[in-house]
């Protein structure tokens, strides 16, 4: 810390494989909690503002910015799509790059824990629709496709990539203890038909 001096920090996922976040910076410590705090790249943020931005200031410039990460989603993504066999539970596609790990119980509701049971692979087309409403999943695991989005008429995406996935089944887990939490299925589905 004394010396800023930067860490390469090593976020776990699974077993064997981590998630490298640098360079990062300890900027605080607590000896009595054995805790430390650290700060991902924030010397080159400070490093790149201008003295006088008028005159200083190129035309184009970049920097690291500081967010605020979700540790666990990376990990959590990782174990729901080898559940799931690297492929979408509702279309099947096996394109992992195209892939998400979506929470049945959004992530701030308290009970929405990053475990398997809490989450679906889908591809970015069906999550986006399932956290938007367009889609919804009883917890019999029929998917279910907003009446108004039936109706429509438009191009092959909305007729093969959504309205031909009413009344399908997901594709589920093999392990019985990874399959979708029913409550949770069923939560979420009462507030997709209610909308």
């Amino acid at each position: 810390m004394a010396l800023r001096v930067p860490l390469l920090y090593l976020v776990a996922l699974k077993p064997g494989l981590y998630r490298p976040v640098y360079p990062c910076y300890v900027v605080d410590d607590s000896p009595q909690s054995l805790t430390f705090y650290l700060v991902a790249d924030v010397e080159s943020y400070i490093a790149a503002i201008p003295a006088d931005p008028q005159t200083d200031w190129p035309r184009k410039a970049y920097v690291t910015r500081q967010v605020l990460m979700r540790l666990h989603q990376e990990r959590f993504r990782v174990i729901v799509l080898d559940a799931y066999r690297e492929q979408c539970s509702m279309c099947r596609l096996r394109h992992p790059p195209l892939l998400d790990a979506a929470h049945i119980l959004p992530d701030r509701d308290p009970r929405s824990l990053p475990e398997v049971p809490n989450g679906l692979s889908l591809c970015k087309i069906h999550h986006t629709a399932f956290d938007v409403g367009i889609i919804g999943v009883d917890p019999d695991h029929v998917i279910h496709v907003r009446e108004d989005v039936l109706e429509e008429h438009d191009g092959p995406m909305l007729r093969h990539g959504l309205q031909e996935l009413h009344n399908e089944r997901l594709q589920l887990p093999r392990k019985l203890s990874d399959r979708p939490n029913r409550d949770f299925l069923a939560e979420r589905f009462e507030k997709f038909v209610a909308a």
